[in-house]
């Protein structure tokens, strides 16, 4: 029998909401705080700007559009340059005031789609080519899913005394590492699969908390932090200031959140079965998006973006009412202000994070390809197949394209790729010359 699916608008049991909402809080809880320790700042400010951004988000977009609003990883290589080059308390303030115009002209971009609409989106990325962007999403972050899980061997080099040699020094991967990781994976594959009823809508929260106790077993947890934390603590708010040169050096992030963004919300519309570029419409949801990021900026939080872990556990649980992402968000909130309660949370160890995302981020990747089976991509069209194909290749690549202090790859440097290549196929056809012109007024 088919999970049943709850919908956007429908309405969810408190005693089914407040574990679905833990889910995904702590779903989307290790990435988003690693940004802010990046950043040498406290994350319960970072938390509570999340949960706030989402309540926005929800709001902005009429309650239409599933989407939980974290730590966005975008602004980290302009901002770690901003602290190393000004200091720790003037670096980070000018980069609030970067957020802050980003935020700016993110919403002034939703205006100008909210004028001239969205049709665009269907002849710069058609689904030969957003589907394998989509699919970069999920499959690029593959590996970062396996070194959060500390699957990896650590390699770094030691100056011999009285030498001019480095010696190597490799640190093995711990096995109860891997042990935490695999019972969190296994957990988390076998329940999406054999949960039933009341346990078949929450396996990714079964599977963390079975991986959690694992993790203690395994010797793993640290709750030092936890004892010194003070039960009730205000987040530490702070302002920003403004600098042409740093607000400069950020700007240019506005392209990467842009296409994250639109293929964000391409993906949610696949597992929601709904188009929310139309309904509530691409200008509403990049408007709320931004203007959160504009928010944290004056308040001393990082920028927020939609989360592809949060888009994930939609994906496994088929639950994807805005009601249970409030309350996620609402938790959000509390834990800033509950010392003690964050740093539980928090103690959350990689492997278990880790194996959840393996399994999340190949559900992202699944979405992308959805989107070419289910728009019946035809590749006996040239055009199609080098679409594809390039956009893969380009996004698992490697290579890099640096804007200043900004740097294109993976999935954005693929979606800039896919863009310029499907602008270029448009005009070709309409003037013509193409080769595969069959239906010359659909290109698929």
């Amino acid at each position: 029998m088919e999970r049943k699916i709850i919908q956007v608008e429908d309405k969810v049991p408190f005693s089914l909401l407040a574990p679905l909402s833990l889910q995904h809080m702590f779903a989307m809880f290790g990435a988003s705080v690693l940004v802010p320790f990046l950043f040498g700042i406290n994350p319960a400010v970072v938390l509570f700007m999340n949960g706030v951004g989402t309540l926005l988000f929800i709001l902005i977009t009429k309650g239409k559009a599933p989407a939980y609003l974290g730590s966005s990883f975008a602004f980290i290589a302009p901002v770690i340059t901003l602290i190393e080059k000004y200091g720790q308390d003037l670096g980070y303030s000018y980069a609030l005031g970067g957020f802050i115009a980003v935020g700016f002209f993110g919403c002034i971009l939703s205006l100008i789609i909210y004028k001239f609409g969205a049709d665009w989106i269907n002849i710069v990325l058609p689904p030969a080519a957003m589907g394998p962007v989509v699919a970069l999403i999920g499959l690029e972050l593959a590996g970062t899913a396996a070194n959060t899980a500390g699957l990896f061997e650590n390699v770094s080099y030691k100056l011999i005394a009285g030498t001019d040699t480095f010696q190597q020094i490799v640190t093995p991967i711990d096995p109860r590492n891997v042990i935490v990781f695999g019972v969190t994976l296994i957990t988390a594959i076998f329940g999406n699969v054999l949960f039933k009823k009341f346990f078949s809508v929450i396996p990714i929260l079964i599977a963390i908390i079975v991986g959690y106790i694992s993790a203690f077993f395994a010797g793993i947890l640290n709750f030092d932090k936890v004892a010194a934390a003070p039960i009730f603590s205000l987040p530490n708010f702070s302002a920003p200031q403004f600098n042409l040169q740093a607000i400069l050096m950020i700007l240019p992030v506005l392209l990467v959140i842009t296409s994250e963004h639109i293929g964000h919300q391409i993906v949610t519309s696949k597992i929601v079965e709904r188009n929310l570029l139309q309904d509530p419409g691409l200008h509403r949801s990049l408007f709320a998006d931004n203007f959160s990021t504009m928010l944290s900026g004056f308040i001393g939080s990082v920028p927020t973006t939609t989360y592809g872990e949060n888009i994930g556990v939609m994906a496994v649980t088929k639950v994807y009412s805005v009601r249970v992402i409030a309350g996620a968000a609402v938790l959000s909130i509390v834990c800033s202000f509950v010392g003690t309660l964050s740093e539980l949370i928090s103690t959350i160890p990689g492997p278990v994070i880790g194996g959840i995302s393996f399994l999340l981020y190949g559900m992202i990747g699944a979405s992308g390809i959805r989107i070419m089976v289910d728009s019946k991509v035809n590749y006996g069209k040239s055009r199609n197949l080098t679409l594809t194909s390039v956009i893969f290749v380009t996004g698992l690549s490697g290579i890099a394209v640096n804007l200043g202090d900004i740097q294109l790859k993976g999935m954005v440097l693929a979606c800039v790729v896919g863009m310029i290549l499907s602008l270029l196929f448009y005009i070709f056809d309409k003037i013509q010359i193409t080769n595969d012109r069959e239906e010359p007024d659909q290109i698929i």
